[in-house]
């Protein structure tokens, strides 16, 4: 029985490494392109889902920064929330769950997604002081529709955020803004 539940825990260990490094993405090719970390374009003032703003140059230096700046910042707190998401998927596969522990680590994981919840609403306005009041309407008229739930958005391919396309999806996203 011992070799049966260790040979499971190996098993789910394996796959969750596995998993992680397939979700982590494929990240930057000697291109420049190509996918990595990250909710997609939109998320964090990606520059790619504010193109249709007509930045300037010193514009898209200012926010590249910024997000630059923001992803450094929050990386801690991701690795965390993805460490306690496994440590919690683990107490739940105990065969007799702690209801104490469970609910701690829960709580810890509440925190963490505050935490970066915080962090995204202060980029988001850091963001939004580089634009000017044309380019924050313009924004704003993006998100029309975001959030939770179904929203309008906008067509695979189209201007702005919101809508299908890689790495986000209709009315979904932990953070459902650009």
């Amino acid at each position: 029985m011992k070799k049966t539940v260790a040979t499971i825990l190996a098993v789910l260990v394996v796959f969750a490494l596995a998993t992680t490094s397939f979700a982590y993405g494929w990240g930057q090719g000697p291109g420049g392109g190509g996918r990595g970390p990250g909710y997609g374009p939109c998320q964090s003032g990606e520059l790619k889902g504010l193109a249709a703003l007509n930045l300037s140059a010193d514009q898209e230096k200012k926010i590249q920064a910024l997000r630059d700046a923001h992803l450094k910042e929050i990386k801690p707190l991701q690795d965390q929330l993805f460490s306690k998401r496994g440590e919690l998927k683990l107490l739940w596969l105990q065969q007799q769950p702690s209801e104490e522990k469970i609910t701690a680590v829960q709580r810890e994981i509440r925190n963490l997604r505050d935490q970066l919840q915080d962090k995204e609403t202060k980029h988001r306005f850091a963001v939004l002081k580089v634009l000017t009041p044309e380019q924050q309407t313009k924004v704003q008229s993006f998100s029309a529709g975001r959030g939770f739930g179904p929203g309008k958005g906008f067509p695979r391919g189209g201007v702005g955020c919101g809508g299908y396309g890689p790495g986000y999806g209709s009315g979904h996203g932990p953070h459902g803004n650009w």
